[in-house]
């Protein structure tokens, strides 16, 4: 069975990722919330289309009207993404509350830690990957990268979104680094359960320790055993067992009063 270790080798360095996640937590709550649910989603889809670096996002509506199979919305188009990362920003925000909590108590294990990170560390990939693209629904216009962050935020200046463009690169930058946060958090967690040499070998004497403490053959033993080891006597007649039982029938001979006074007698004739 692995024995995992419960304290960390560079509790400093997790300390100083809870400060580097407060401060991209708490901006990814802001930008994602200030943007659901479509405060400029829409706007730049549109001004990527009109650039034909992407899709249109009157296509749904064209379809509808032309009595077409309704086209797929791209993921870093669609409600689905911005409530994805409002989502995750949240969970973000109470799990670092929690480990700070438990960290403060001693109890916030590498294990837990580990178990914690990951299911995180996906989620915010998830999120590199949707705010990144790729939107290939219209074959005119494929793109494999959204244009706001491969391309200069003046393409939004003539229709006064200049502001919003920023914005958007602003939440993709804090998702990278919330993203490196928690993979660094989840390498480190993985690293602390890995004992060293030197831990390996005291556990090792330490259960040595045990298993020789608690056996019935053990002079140290805590444990009461109704047998123990007889030492060989010096007499030829072998010694005899002792016991809790040898005990109580010798009490109990010399106290009955019939055999008392039987022996009284003798020692009188």
């Amino acid at each position: 069975m692995p024995h995992f270790q419960r304290r960390w080798k560079w509790p400093k360095v997790l300390i100083a990722l809870m400060v580097i996640e407060l401060a991209g937590t708490v901006p990814a709550l802001a930008l994602f919330g200030i943007a659901s649910p479509n405060l400029y989603r829409t706007k730049l889809w549109r001004i990527g289309n009109e650039n034909g670096f992407n899709s249109s996002p009157l296509q749904v509506l064209y379809a509808y009207a032309n009595y077409r199979p309704i086209p797929k919305i791209p993921f870093v188009w669609s409600q689905s993404l911005t409530d994805f990362n409002v989502a995750v920003s949240v969970l973000s925000m109470f799990v670092l509350l929690v480990k700070a909590a438990m960290f403060l108590l001693h109890i916030w294990y590498p294990i837990l830690s580990t178990l914690t990170n990951l299911p995180i560390v996906v989620l915010w990939a998830v999120s590199v990957y949707g705010q990144m693209g790729p939107d290939h629904s219209d074959p005119k216009h494929p793109s494999n990268i959204a244009w706001y962050l491969t391309k200069s935020c003046s393409y939004a200046r003539p229709s006064g979104n200049y502001g919003y463009c920023l914005q958007a690169k602003g939440a993709f930058a804090v998702t990278v680094v919330m993203l490196v946060t928690f993979l660094l958090n989840l390498l480190l967690g993985i690293w602390s359960l890995i004992p060293t040499a030197s831990q390996r070998a005291a556990s090792k004497v330490g259960l040595d320790d045990m298993q020789t403490k608690h056996s019935p053959l053990s002079d140290n033993s805590d444990r009461e055993w109704e047998m123990k080891r007889v030492l060989p006597t010096t007499n030829a007649t072998p010694a005899q067992p002792y016991t809790p039982r040898t005990l109580a029938f010798n009490t109990l001979d010399r106290q009955l009063p019939l055999r008392a006074g039987e022996g009284g007698k003798n020692r009188w004739r």
